[in-house]
Order: structure tokens, then C-alpha cells, then sequence
């Protein structure tokens, strides 16, 4: 099979889960053989434009005419069987479904985020759950809170090409791939088109290790972000810690713009050691020396890669009980689940986690299990290519039927 992959590539400052799904996904349709091209991006290009060019992307961010030309010449050219779209946001913009229109080939869109529905692509404002703009026509609750980078000017472009592109996305692409059923339940009661809204998990590669013990910290791993939990972790751990602790020391590792704060809460204390910013290796170690990774966002996640690497390792999950997490998380089974933003809850869920070692065995090989069936490559790799010959054929038989 011919795919071309349309992808802008996020900032490298700090780390993308959609990057590495993309690049995750090419990599397993090369191994197996299929034909796979790049039309891509890059945000760290910004930097390198003049004052001018700079000013113009927000411009471009509902439409970019110089984006369809370039695709659409690929297009003629490459004759792909299937373009496959991930982030259009800020380089692209919703210009490539025009150009994949104009050639007649066959698209499928995943949705990393709920953009379709919400300018920033959170469901979150302020410290809680916020959904003002899903089924709104023009978006203005995002622009009056000033959603994106806490700006409404920043807000604007989004809220515009949410707005003007609604229809294009609908009708231009003949399948999405919802990474969780909860994120599609969103989207279907948004108006989305529920026909052409499937759920395909992300995969995660093996690790090549599994937890062979009980683990030596409770472990943090991502972004450092208010809408990630990380102030009602802090709060669970002082509890835990005012109350004879946990019996193991709480690793946080990752960066943002809490990294300050974090790294002041952790200092002089045995109990916390804040890691700062892991590289891949490193991540995958310290995941397997988890007795459980901790993972407490305040958003309705659409997935959670840190969630099926744990799985992927034999590691349970303490994950709060909300969105993709509790079709992830068997409560329970494979780890535990807690009320979201809710520190006595979570602190309960950490101890109970690290309090019984043949419990928390248990619970390991059951997320071992459980990734094999759901989230390996191999299950990954299959339900792509059937999803790429289910829209190949939608579009071949609306072809056939408009004739």
C-alpha cells in the first residue's frame, strides 16, 4: 500500500505524544513493507522566519494556499492510495483536504485532540473540565476566556478555522480514527458524522523488558502542567507523607511550565526526587522500575501513551477515572482509579497501589495482558490497514455511485 502521511511536526522543545505516534505509525508500515511518504511541517521553523513571515501565521492557520499547490503537486505525482492526516495546526490548515478533494484520494484524519470541538484541543479552562464550544457554531467562549496560551488574540486563529473548516473536515475526509472511544462519545454528540467515526487505539512498541520485581518508586512521567494534575499529586503526596508515607519515594519526570514549582517541592526531600526531563531510554527504565505509574490529569485524556507504555512494561496505573483512562485502566485489574482532581482519592489509590506487593504483581501481569491484546504493534498495524481498506473502499464506491 502507498500512504502519504500529512503531519506538522510540533515544537522539539518539548516533547510530542503525536509526533511520536506518527513517526511510531510510518515506522510500522515500512517494517511491513508498504510504501510510506511525508508531507510535512515543522513549528521549529517559525523561529527562523523574518518579522514578517512570523506575522503572517496566524494568517495561515485557517488556510494555507501555498500548502494545497505544494500537496496537490505531490499528489499528481505520487498517486498515494491513501493520505493519512494527523496535525494541520500551525503550517498546514484544513487547505490539504482541498488538495486531496481535487485529486480524488481517499482520506483518513487522526484526532489527537479534540480540536474539531474546542479551539486549544483540552476540554479544559481553568482547572476543570469546560466544554462551552462543543456543538457551538462560532467558538466564542474560547476567544472571550482567551483558551490558547491564555490569549484571546492567540485564541482568534483557532476559533476561525474551527469555524470556517467544520464542513470541510466533515465532508472531506472518509474516516477518522478516534484514539478512545471516550473521545469519539464527545464527538458524536457534537454533530460529528458517527458513520465515519472509528476508534482505533494508539499501539505502543514493546519494550523488550518487563518488571521483574515489585518496583522501587511511584512514578510521574510527562508533561508538568496544571491540566496534568500534577498540583493534586503534590497535594496526595504531603498527605501521604503526614501520614507515614508510602513506603517508596515519588519520582516526577518531564518539564513545563511547572517545572519550577516542582523542582522547590522536591528539593531537601527523601521521599520526592524530581528527575527533570527524560530521554526515551531512560523513560522506558524508569517505567520498568515502577511499582505503579501515576497518572492524575484534570483532562478528559482522548488516550494516554504513558498509560499503555506502564501496561506495555507489567507496570499497574494509578490513573484518574475520566475519559480514555477508564477504558484503559481496569480498575481494579490492571491498576487503579481515582476521582479526578481529587487528592484524598489519589492518595488512597498511591497507597493502596504500593501497600500489597503480590496484589500489585498481580496487577502487573494483568496490564501485561491486557497491552498484548489491545495496544501491541502487531494489533496496532492490522487495525490501520483495515481502516485504510475500509475508507479506500467508501471512497471507490462513492466514486462508483456518483457515475
Amino acid at each position: 500500500m502507498h500512504v502519504l502521511v500529512v503531519h506538522n511536526r510540533y515544537s522539539s522543545a518539548q516533547p510530542s505524544g503525536e509526533n511520536r505516534v506518527v513517526d511510531e505509525e510510518v515506522g510500522l508500515l515500512r517494517a511491513a513493507g508498504h510504501r510510506v511518504g511525508l508531507f510535512e511541517r515543522r513549528s521549529d521553523d517559525i523561529a527562523a522566519r523574518s518579522l514578517a513571515g512570523k506575522a503572517a501565521v496566524p494568517f495561515l492557520v485557517p488556510w494555507n494556499p501555498g500548502a494545497r499547490r505544494e500537496l496537490a503537486a505531490r499528489l499528481r505525482a505520487e498517486r498515494p492510495d491513501v493520505v493519512h492526516v494527523h496535525n494541520v495546526f500551525p503550517l498546514l490548515s484544513p487547505s490539504v483536504l482541498a488538495a486531496c478533494a481535487d485529486a480524488g484520494v481517499p482520506v483518513v484524519a487522526t484526532l489527537h485532540n479534540y480540536t474539531q470541538v474546542c479551539p486549544p484541543g483540552t476540554l479544559h479552562r481553568d482547572g476543570r473540565a469546560c466544554s462551552e464550544c462543543v456543538g457551538s457554531v462560532a467558538a466564542l467562549p474560547a476567544v472571550r476566556h482567551g483558551c490558547y496560551r491564555d490569549s484571546r488574540l492567540a485564541t482568534v486563529p483557532l476559533a476561525v478555522t474551527m469555524t470556517v473548516n467544520r464542513r470541510r473536515w466533515w465532508s472531506g475526509v472518509d474516516r477518522f480514527f478516534c484514539i478512545s472511544a471516550a473521545q469519539r462519545d464527545v464527538l458524536v454528540r457534537s454533530g460529528m458524522p458517527a458513520e465515519r467515526l472509528v476508534v482505533k487505539h494508539n499501539f505502543v512498541p514493546d519494550p523488550g523488558t518487563v518488571r521483574t520485581d515489585g518496583g522501587e518508586h511511584l512514578l510521574f512521567l510527562g508533561r508538568l502542567t496544571e491540566s496534568k494534575g500534577v498540583r493534586p499529586l503534590m497535594a496526595a503526596w504531603d498527605a501521604l507523607a503526614a501520614d507515614g508515607g508510602a513506603g517508596v519515594p515519588l519520582v516526577l519526570a518531564g518539564a513545563g511550565p511547572l517545572e519550577r514549582e516542582v523542582a522547590a517541592w522536591a528539593a531537601g526531600r527523601d521521599d520526592v526526587r524530581y528527575a527533570g526531563l527524560y530521554d526515551p531510554e531512560e523513560c522506558r527504565r524508569a517505567v520498568a522500575r515502577s511499582v505503579a505509574v501515576v497518572a492524575p490529569s484534570l483532562s478528559m485524556e482522548t488516550f494516554g501513551l504513558v498509560v499503555a507504555e506502564a501496561m506495555a512494561a507489567g507496570v499497574p496505573v494509578v490513573a484518574a477515572a475520566h475519559g480514555a483512562f477508564t477504558e484503559l485502566v481496569e480498575d481494579g485489574v490492571t491498576g487503579l482509579l481515582h476521582r479526578p482532581g481529587d487528592a484524598v482519592s489519589l492518595a488512597a489509590g498511591l497507597r493502596e497501589v504500593a501497600a500489597d506487593p503480590v496484589r500489585n504483581r498481580e496487577m502487573g501481569l494483568a496490564a501485561r495482558g491486557r497491552y498484548e491484546r489491545r495496544f501491541s504493534p502487531s494489533v496496532g498495524l492490522e487495525r490501520l490497514l483495515e481502516e485504510y481498506r475500509a475508507a479506500i473502499a467508501a471512497r471507490t464506491e462513492t466514486m462508483g455511485g456518483s457515475q
